[in-house]
């Protein structure tokens, strides 16, 4: 087990051994911190990882990071700048062959499902993604999810705000599980992600389970563990087989 650890003038502990230990690798949550603490995190992570993934960047610090690494690294912007991969050159992830794939209910909830995407993407998997397919208008949905499922995917990631239907939907459709991913956009009663989330967590639809209120993170975690574990079992297989036509 990687319990690598390193403290940063008294205001961070990172964890250096989390990728290794759990395949999930620490996260940079900026929102709270001031600009120039994530600056100096990101400045030990890039130097000690080579990578690293900021969310909820508030655009001070994105100008801070701008200021200190726009010439120094690769940079990957979702959403705008809310969330952020600064890498170093070649230190791409691994590639693992685990398959996510990702819907959202409208545009709105983009920036949260960006957070989820940015992490599968970092655990090494591939990403097939299609917004604004909410239940709102359902025939766009039917195309999106028919080819995931023919890339057959491992997991699903559905993200929706207001009345939250769309995992459920889904997740009646689906034989794969389905993550439901509630966001904060709506309004009046129920709004702020409350009617989103207890709608996924009243679903008659077997399969889904649900992350809390506008946690990309949680989601994209969950997801990537699901699709990383079935391409090590897909790998497993294929040695396997191999084996057996030696054999003969």
């Amino acid at each position: 087990m990687t319990s690598a650890r390193e403290y940063l003038d008294q205001f961070a502990n990172l964890d250096l051994g989390r990728a290794a230990r759990s395949g999930v690798p620490e996260v940079v949550l900026a929102e709270g911190k001031t600009a120039k603490q994530t600056v100096a995190i990101a400045q030990r992570l890039l130097e000690r990882i080579g990578r690293v993934l900021i969310s909820r960047v508030p655009p001070d610090t994105l100008t801070a990071l701008q200021r200190a690494f726009a010439d120094t690294v690769e940079w990957t912007v979702y959403s705008e700048g809310r969330t952020l991969v600064l890498s170093r050159p070649g230190c791409a992830p691994r590639q693992t062959g685990g398959r996510v794939g990702v819907l959202t209910a409208g545009t709105s909830d983009l920036p949260v499902a960006e957070e989820a995407i940015a992490l599968c993407i970092e655990m090494g998997c591939e990403v097939q993604r299609a917004s604004d397919v909410g239940v709102a208008g359902l025939h766009r949905l039917f195309e999106p999810l028919r080819a995931m499922l023919d890339a057959s995917v491992d997991v699903i990631i559905v993200v929706a705000g207001m009345d939250g239907a769309l995992p459920s939907v889904v997740a009646g459709l689906v034989d794969v599980p389905v993550i439901g991913l509630p966001t904060s956009v709506g309004y009046g009663f129920g709004g702020g992600g409350v009617g989103a989330l207890t709608s996924m967590l009243q679903t008659c639809a077997p399969g889904l389970a649900v992350v809390n209120i506008d946690n990309g993170i949680g989601a994209g975690a969950i997801a990537g563990r699901i699709a990383n574990r079935a391409a090590a079992a897909r790998r497993a297989y294929d040695r396997q087989a191999k084996d057996r036509d030696h054999e003969r």
